[in-house]
């Protein structure tokens, strides 16, 4: 029997990258999986240049082993998240897994950009996409979750520390996601409600395939143009982390902390899709004979700093 069987799940943001292989790997565990985004057959909302879909995805939810259903909705839209709620308290009666996974702000961050220049619209919009939607999203699902006094939410991030990731804006948003998991595990411990966030390592995303030129069947020629894309995984890997977490019954015990795909691997034993098993700390610690890692420290972060003045490549980019 599938661990998740007779569970039901809503991904926000499902379209691409870490939501899709999230969504993807729930539906493999058993779940029922509603898959959400703007982005549908016939309208784009990333535009032409990204062409995944959230029928796409509820449709390899389904192939995987679960059932996927595809609702679009823009999760910074209040009516639209609570009519997505009522929806499944009509279909379902509950839900028991919420994962935050909206994002959409790679094209208004500007790497290498002081905050003094940046334009402070764009770095507006990246708070109320990433972190509004979060919260909106969170407060019609949890009223789903009390009555039966259980439920996860998985808020995804970058990085499992407080440290800073390089551009003032996203730092806001990657730290601010984890503080959200811990703000509303305090509140919601009472209700036995479990909120944790969790981050991926170099993600193997479509648009991380697209930008190294590569697919999935040849992305080690990636590593020609970083070899640090050696250690990357594929959306897949955190997608079983968080199957892995919504099968624990002793997840509770997890609230409020921030947890990475391998480091729940190595609790959880569970692989990538390929059967690899990419472990981002162990190969920066062997990678970089200075490096040191202090969790929830200035030390790591996404563009990976270390005594030496080196520098290599991001973990979550283009999610």
């Amino acid at each position: 029997m599938k661990s998740l069987s007779g569970k039901v799940a809503v991904v926000a943001g499902a379209t691409r990258g870490a939501g899709r292989g999230i969504a993807c790997m729930l539906g493999e565990a058993g779940a029922t999986v509603y898959c959400t985004g703007r982005s549908t057959r016939g309208n784009l909302a990333s535009g032409a240049n990204r062409p995944e879909t959230i029928e796409e995805t509820a449709e390899m939810v389904t192939a995987h082993g679960g059932k996927g259903i595809a609702i679009r909705t823009d999760h910074s839209d209040e009516e639209q998240v609570r009519a997505l709620f009522d929806h499944i308290a009509k279909e379902e009666g509950t839900i028991d897994i919420l994962v935050n996974d909206v994002w959409g702000g790679d094209a208004l961050t500007s790497w290498g950009k002081p905050f003094w220049e940046e334009n402070m619209s764009n770095g507006f919009k990246m708070l109320e996409q990433a972190i509004h939607t979060h919260i909106l999203t969170s407060k019609y699902a949890v009223p789903l979750m009390i009555p039966r006094k259980k439920g996860l939410i998985i808020e995804i991030t970058d990085g499992d520390g407080y440290f800073y990731r390089g551009h003032l804006f996203y730092d806001l948003v990657k730290t601010s996601i984890i503080r959200l998991a811990f703000g509303m595990s305090e509140e919601l411990s009472q209700h036995h409600i479990t909120s944790l966030a969790l981050t991926p390592g170099f993600l193997r995303s479509e648009a991380m395939l697209e930008h190294f030129g590569v697919t999935e069947a040849n992305w080690r020629e990636g590593t020609k143009a970083d070899p640090n894309f050696i250690a990357s995984e594929t959306p897949y890997f955190v997608g079983r982390a968080a199957a892995a977490l919504a099968a624990d019954a002793a997840v509770f015990a997890k609230t409020g902390k921030v947890f990475s795909s391998w480091n729940l691997s190595d609790e959880y034993g569970f692989t990538d899709i390929d059967g690899n098993r990419p472990h981002w700390r162990k190969y920066i610690e062997q990678t970089i004979p200075d490096y040191q890692y202090k969790q929830c420290d200035d030390t790591f972060y996404s563009y990976w700093h270390f005594p030496s003045g080196k520098k290599i490549g991001g973990t979550t980019a283009w999610e």
